[in-house]
């Protein structure tokens, strides 16, 4: 449900999933699991595509695999080298390589994941990375929350903020607007010019610090030269020395590193690619993009849930959930994990990857592997760090970016919390939450 990669076991009974419980694993999760986690389980089973759909005459219609498949080579044919994938937030490491694999052969290049407007420089991922790593943070002593609402975008990242405050004295402070991160810490306004000139109190304790970190978020990370000043302060305050790297970003994308390993990143980000305009552009279960800037394109939409994305699309293909299908997930801090098939998807749905090697029959672009062991053996051989569970060592080789950041953080990027993907809005569970917890509207218990 976020970039944390929680470790969790799934009950099921036939072909539902019944709940989620965390699995220990002292480097990620501890023994916990976020509520969204635990509690969206139920929205794996409403909405669910499980055909595949045809837009005809302005309205989606429900056909046959062969029909469909046979509607995207087509436009595959028309569009030439025209070729786009944009990845949503949950995408396994397999479903990109595939789809990236694909649009290669079609002569396309445009990839990209950040599928809300960020365009921050990916040419070196440690520069991207959560570097200090998850357990680690509770380490520290001077903590620098830069445009993130952490208790929302990582929860289990601010248990370990919070531990670091209570067991160890370290002290928070916030650059961006307000908001309950249920320890103490000291916001120091909400303009990004203050990382380029801190105040004296604490500069004076980044100085002393034995472990200082920065956690750049989202909220910052929109805003031109954001990035470049939060690297310049790391440098100036030498938070990468030996034993400890303080330099941090927060990622609350599921499949952000590992898309960003495999290339999905353009720069200029999904507003660049929009200006291509693409002829055919493949959404994998991408359902925050603004479809507004895709009009001119031929929409397919690979997913599993009848969320924005399939509204917009102009051909449905199923695919599986992350509950339906083995895959690899690259969380924040780069560590390779990989999940098992808890139960099958519904209907006619299909695992992702498949997908992608029956269309590349269709359009005489055979995909050069025929089941999701030689698929994975493919993408380690292209990206090794893929091909082994544990943390992926991207070193530290960072760029040299803009350094003056002016902006003021306007807000967060997570509005809710409770509905920040299809299953969770899927879920009946996270819908309620939502209406009481956040819109507070007020529900009448069974005593009352």
């Amino acid at each position: 449900m976020d970039a944390v990669g929680t470790n969790i076991r799934l009950d099921s009974r036939g072909r539902q999933v019944l709940r989620a419980l965390p699995r220990i694993n002292e480097d990620v999760n501890e023994e916990w699991a976020s509520d969204k986690t635990r509690h969206a389980v139920d929205g794996l089973v409403h909405r669910r595509l499980d055909r595949p759909y045809v837009r005809k005459n302005g309205k989606l219609v429900a056909v046959d695999w062969a029909e469909a498949l046979k509607a995207v080579a087509s436009a595959a044919e028309k569009a030439g080298k025209s070729v786009a994938a944009i990845a949503g937030d949950m995408v396994d490491c397999e479903t990109l390589f595939a789809a990236r694999q694909f649009v290669k052969s079609l002569g396309g290049s445009l990839l990209e994941g950040r599928q809300t407007g960020l365009a921050y420089d990916t040419s070196s991922l440690s520069a991207v990375n959560f570097n200090t790593g998850i357990a680690n943070v509770e380490n520290a002593d001077v903590i620098l929350l830069v445009g993130s609402d952490l208790r929302r975008e990582a929860p289990l990242v601010n248990t370990r903020v919070q531990k670091a405050v209570r067991k160890k004295g370290a002290r928070v402070f916030a650059i961006g607007p307000e908001t309950d991160l249920t320890y103490k810490a000291e916001f120091l306004g909400t303009n990004l010019g203050l990382l380029g000139k801190l105040p004296k109190h604490v500069s004076d304790a980044f100085k002393a610090a034995q472990r200082p970190v920065i956690i750049v978020g989202g909220g910052a990370l929109r805003y031109e030269g954001a990035h470049g000043a939060a690297l310049a302060l790391a440098k100036k305050f030498k938070l990468v020395r030996d034993g400890w790297n303080g330099f941090n970003v927060l990622h609350f994308a599921a499949a952000r590193m590992g898309g960003l390993m495999l290339g999905y990143a353009t720069q200029g980000g999904i507003k660049a690619v929009a200006a291509k305009k693409p002829k055919l552009a493949f959404f994998l279960g991408a359902d925050e993009v603004d479809y507004g800037l895709f009009t001119d394109s031929f929409k397919v939409y690979v997913g599993h849930h009848g969320d924005a994305g399939a509204h917009a699309a102009d051909v449905i293909l199923p695919g599986a959930a992350y509950s339906e299908k083995p895959g690899t997930y690259v969380n924040l801090e780069g560590r390779v994990q990989r999940g098992d098939r808890a139960v099958f998807a519904p209907g006619d749905a299909r695992e992702d990857w498949s997908i992608f090697r029956a269309l590349s029959e269709l359009t005489g672009k055979v995909l050069p592997f025929d089941s999701f062991d030689e698929l994975r053996a493919q993408m380690a051989k292209a990206v090794p760090a893929l091909g082994r569970e544990g943390l992926a060592d991207y070193g530290w080789d960072v760029p040299a970016l803009p350094e003056k950041a002016s902006a003021d953080i306007a807000d967060y990027p997570i509005k809710d919390f409770y509905l920040t993907n299809a299953i969770c809005r899927a879920s009946e569970t996270m819908q309620r939450c939502s209406r009481e917890l956040v819109k507070g509207e007020e529900w009448l218990e069974a005593a009352e």
